[in-house]
This record gives structure tokens, C-alpha cells and sequence, in this order.
């Protein structure tokens, strides 16, 4: 018997440029990417640059470079900026608000089950991830959450793809504890909260 087929992480997270620069596949860009997003940490956190200030400049600049390199071309007999078509094709957009619209649905069920079926471990649920994410973002800004996000997706995707197994065995032992953990929440306090549930009027 062969060994057991791995999990795929390059097409877990889409199989396209983006998963081969999380996976190093491509290092050049992949170098580039962390370069780049601790230049601007550095920029912004570190030098007490100011983001809007920043991009203004860095347009401003830009649309120079481009002017001059027009002029130039014409004068040179060269060829222009190699820009591309800039504008967003429709089918981006109606991708875009599909997806926008199952998130906000996903959330209105969310809210539909603890506000009027009084799920209440759904509501222990969400209290407690909503008081993590507002404890980790007071010990950090959001430009600096944003860096982390960056470090991790060129870090973790890559030691999972090469240490499966090792990762798997000790993340199900760590789900089999929280689990043990939860039921014991569940008996000794869930259990005896009761929500009432609001009973809906009929229409005569």
C-alpha cells in the first residue's frame, strides 16, 4: 500500500500566482512581497510616516515619472509606459457583490439565530471570538495586525505544506482537548442558562 495522499495546500489556496508566492514557489516575488510590507511597516510605524502624506506623495511622483516618460517617448521616437488597460470589467464587480452578498447573509442568519431562536451557545460563541479580536487589536494598531496577516500567509501556508503529518496530529490533540473542555462548559453552565424564545404573533 502506498502512503496516504496528502492534503494539497497550493490548491487549497487557488492553484494560481498567489498560492506560489505563499508557498515560495516563486521566491523572487515572494522576496519581494516581505521586503516591500516591512519597508512600509518600517515607513509608517518606526519613521511616524504618515499614510495618507505617503500615498499622496508616491502618486504624485508617479504621475511625474509618467508625464515625462510620455514626453520623452514622443520626442525619442520611444515606446510609451507600458501601462495596462486600468478599469474593472463588470464580471470583477458582480464576483465582487456576490461574494459580499453571502457574507452579509451568513451574518443575518448569525444574528436571526441568537437574536430570535436564542441560540445561546452560538451567542457564547461569538462573544467570545469578538472579545479576543478586540483584545488583540489593543495591543496592536492595524498596520501593524496587517504585517503580521503578511508574515504569517508567507510563513505558515509553507511549514504546513512541508510538515503535514507533525501539524495534523497535534492540532487533533488540541481539538480533542478544547473538546473536552466545551463539554464540561456546556454541562456545568450552558445547560442551566435557558434563553426564552420569542414566540411569533399570528396574523389573524
Amino acid at each position: 500500500m502506498g502512503e496516504p495522499r496528502q492534503f494539497s495546500v497550493h490548491l487549497a489556496l487557488g492553484g494560481g500566482a498567489v498560492a506560489d508566492v505563499l508557498l515560495w514557489k516563486k521566491g523572487y516575488q515572494s522576496v519581494t512581497l516581505l521586503v516591500v510590507s516591512t519597508a512600509l511597516w518600517f515607513i509608517f510605524e518606526t519613521a511616524g510616516y504618515n499614510l495618507l502624506s505617503f500615498i499622496s506623495n508616491a502618486l504624485f511622483f508617479l504621475a511625474v515619472i509618467l508625464f515625462f516618460w510620455a514626453k520623452s517617448a514622443a520626442l525619442l521616437n520611444r515606446p510609451l509606459p507600458p501601462l495596462p488597460n486600468l478599469e474593472v470589467s463588470e464580471d470583477v464587480m458582480l464576483r465582487a457583490a456576490d461574494e459580499t452578498r453571502l457574507w452579509v447573509n451568513e451574518a443575518l442568519s448569525l444574528a436571526h439565530d441568537i437574536g430570535i431562536r436564542g441560540n445561546l451557545r452560538l451567542a457564547v460563541q461569538l462573544a467570545i471570538g469578538l472579545w479576543l479580536i478586540s483584545y488583540i487589536g489593543s495591543l496592536f494598531d492595524f498596520l501593524t495586525l496587517a504585517y503580521i496577516g503578511v508574515l504569517l500567509s508567507l510563513s505558515m501556508p509553507v511549514l504546513y505544506d512541508n510538515y503535514q503529518d507533525l501539524i495534523n496530529e497535534k492540532m487533533h490533540a488540541a481539538y480533542k482537548l478544547v473538546q473536552i473542555q466545551y463539554r464540561v462548559i456546556d454541562e456545568k453552565v450552558l445547560s442551566r442558562i435557558s434563553l426564552p424564545v420569542s414566540k411569533e404573533k399570528k396574523i389573524q
